[in-house]
């Protein structure tokens, strides 16, 4: 199976959803441990990238996905815009010119999306930040795929139980990155927001395909 263009605008038009009915939680959690803006900041990120698809639909993946890198960080206040923009720019850099996506090809996009946002972010998991989501979900898809010979739906399914995973093991951490670290140790008992809404994102990714 392969992801196509189509299944990867939904993708983001399915995200963009998932944002603005989670956007109060998001908001809630980073009330706690940050700016209080995390869910306000991505849901208008994302009804700005949604509004734009259609300018870049017929082009191929990596153009689709560099337009919603420029538009993130032009659009989204605090760290949140650098750092989708960063994992999105990277993503795009590694499937240019694609018209589908393999599972090969999905891998690289993650990996090289993490590798992003860890470099910009000088993020490593244990931090308590997006990273701790993102990082077991590669980790995951990459053991379906190259070890365990999963197709590409099932792949996606267990990266997102990962990354879920990863979201709820933020609670008990103290955070060492970001807004929230400058809390120490009250920064512990609270979900991290950035690991929270890439949980959404690769949650969103498999409804989507």
């Amino acid at each position: 199976m392969v992801i196509s263009k189509q299944q990867l605008v939904k993708w983001l038009e399915r995200f963009t959803t998932v944002l603005e009915e989670n956007k109060d939680y998001l908001t809630e959690l980073d009330a706690a441990i940050g700016d209080a803006d995390h869910g306000i900041n991505m849901v208008r990120g994302f009804q700005k990238v949604t509004a734009e698809l259609p300018t870049v639909a017929q082009q191929d993946i990596g153009s689709i996905l560099k337009m919603v890198s420029m538009t993130l960080i032009s659009t989204v206040g605090g760290a949140s815009g650098p750092l989708y923009g960063t994992l999105f720019l990277r993503a795009s850099t590694a499937v240019a010119n694609k018209q589908e996506l393999t599972e090969q090809d999905v891998l690289q996009m993650l990996q090289a999306g993490l590798e992003g946002i860890s470099k910009r972010g000088q993020a490593q998991p244990g931090d308590k930040t997006m990273v701790d989501a993102l990082a077991p979900a590669v980790a995951a898809f990459e053991q379906a795929i190259i070890v365990e010979n999963k197709p590409l739906p099932v792949a996606v399914q267990q990266a997102v139980a990962a990354a879920e995973q990863g979201m709820k093991n933020t609670v008990p951490m103290v955070a060492k990155k970001g807004r929230a670290s400058y809390l120490g140790q009250r920064s512990a008992g609270h979900q991290d927001p950035g690991a929270t809404s890439c949980y959404l994102m690769l949650k969103s990714l498999w409804e989507s395909i």
